[in-house]
């Protein structure tokens, strides 16, 4: 792997999902999302309406947009 694996934990509501993957998909880069060893790709909306949204999820990327990480944090948990 080259560069930085961005890591964040996340909480997401149904109805937050929409919203998630169009963020997601403004990025000229890989961004995964996944819940325990489930892996999908974040710019899937069936993909990530098919994670368990009540638990915690890790969205990882290598790559730099600031929109996408200011969208990140306002969904971002403690921990």
């Amino acid at each position: 792997m080259i560069g930085n694996v961005n890591k964040k934990h996340i909480m997401l509501k149904p109805a937050q999902v929409e919203d998630f993957v169009k963020e997601a998909t403004k990025c000229d880069f890989d961004v995964d999302i996944y819940y325990n060893r489930y892996v999908v790709d974040a710019k899937s909306i069936l993909g990530v309406f098919g994670l368990d949204l009540t638990k915690t999820l890790t969205v990882e990327y290598q790559g730099n947009n600031q929109q996408f990480e200011q969208y990140l944090n306002g969904l971002a948990i403690a921990g």
